[in-house]
């Protein structure tokens, strides 16, 4: 009886199905169902392994005066986020709270997926690190602190290369085919030991030099994160908590998506809704005040790449930075994520718009325009508010 126990034992784990990573399930959220989105966006630390970032003293927001929003189309903002499956839409000006809708079943405590608006956490890392000393400069070659790149396409790429995505090494990233890098990489298995992240990457190949071409890579800030682990010492998770999440004034814990405790810089951060709007209100503020990291941050959100539309880890929008009373402006700069999510940030009005979101598709022109329309009519709303809306 104990043999035949055993023997199906055996012949049970020899029909088991492969493991899947955490890398091939995050491959897989591009083709969850439009219900999927929904309901697990809200809830990734349950679909995901994570690690938690915890607050310390909360920065309070407090209310200001209430701002009337409205769509040119005369659509009201809550048929619109139903229609574009919007979860959350905040407005803060001067740091203060003007506007907070909620959809989707969201409220003030749930933590939504960001997907690319890591991206700008993880770069803002980076300013961290090098205002601790931990990384001594932007110029740096990222083979000090990833060693196995030495002889790859990235030999020779510096630290600001990777974050602003001019390394020249070729990349396809492309949310609806699945022979594109960005999904490629994380069905990717790695020999034990080695990080898959730098196994992938270090076998492309390059197509021009190092500052040249900008191409949006979501696999060069998942190399930055591990560049940065190095560099610090810690989890990106323990290093954001330390650093970002407790001098931003974050109300609420975070989860970051990890395998084997390892996140992916590229993606996986959620959280609330109100600390989204903490983090865009932290880089306004402290972008212009001379420090290292307000240095860092500066550069950060000051377009030089993709002919001016990107910084590290930014995106920037020069022309949503104007108003009447100054037409040349400040240019505004956003952090993005695919389906919805973004966070943008206009300096001249102080203002910082958060949308989060499960759009019907990753991206496409018409979502974009969508959400361009909503920063537009929030922008003429606080124009309209005020006969003084720059200070």
């Amino acid at each position: 009886m104990g043999f035949a126990i055993s023997l199906a034992c055996v012949m049970a784990a020899q029909k088991a199905p492969p493991r899947v990573s955490v890398a091939q399930l995050l491959a897989q959220d591009l083709t969850w169902t439009q219900q999927q989105r929904e309901t697990r966006f809200a809830h990734m630390d349950t679909v995901f392994p994570v690690n938690r970032i915890r607050h310390g003293p909360a920065l309070a927001l407090t209310q200001g005066d209430p701002l009337p929003v409205r769509l040119p189309s005369g659509e009201s903002v809550d048929a619109f986020m139903q229609r574009d499956r919007l979860a959350g839409v905040l407005v803060m000006q001067h740091g203060r709270i003007r506007f907070e809708r909620y959809a989707l079943g969201a409220s003030p405590k749930t933590t939504w997926t960001s997907f690319s608006m890591t991206k700008s956490v993880t770069a803002t890392l980076v300013g961290y690190a090098i205002r601790d000393g931990l990384i001594q400069s932007a110029d740096d070659k990222v083979t000090r602190y990833i060693p196995e790149l030495a002889g790859s396409a990235y030999d020779g790429v510096t630290v600001q290369q990777l974050a602003d995505m001019t390394s020249g090494v070729r990349w396809v990233e492309d949310y609806s085919a699945p022979d594109s890098d960005n999904v490629k990489l994380y069905e990717a298995t790695a020999p034990k030991g080695r990080d898959l992240v730098v196994e992938y990457m270090r076998k492309l190949p390059r197509e021009a030099a190092p500052g040249t071409k900008f191409v949006y890579k979501t696999g060069e800030t998942d190399l930055l994160g591990v560049l940065v682990r190095r560099a610090v010492g810690t989890s990106l998770s323990t290093y954001t908590e330390r650093t970002l999440w407790r001098e931003m004034g974050a109300a609420s814990d975070a989860f970051w998506i990890a395998d084997d405790g390892k996140e992916f810089g590229g993606s996986g951060l959620s959280a609330t809704l109100q600390d989204f709007g903490r983090l865009g209100e932290f880089v306004r503020a402290h972008r212009a005040n001379g420090s290292p990291l307000g240095l860092w941050l500066a550069a950060a959100t000051r377009g030089e790449a993709d002919g001016g539309r990107y910084g590290l880890g930014w995106w920037t929008f020069p022309d949503l930075g104007r108003t009447q009373a100054d037409p040349s402006g400040d240019e505004s700069f956003a952090a993005l994520g695919i389906f919805g999510q973004s966070i943008l940030v206009d300096p001249k009005r102080e203002l910082v718009i958060v949308t989060l979101g499960a759009w019907p598709q990753a991206t496409n022109p018409g979502l974009v325009a969508d959400r361009a329309a909503l920063w537009d009519a929030v922008r003429r709303g606080i124009d309209a508010s005020s006969p003084d809306p720059v200070r």
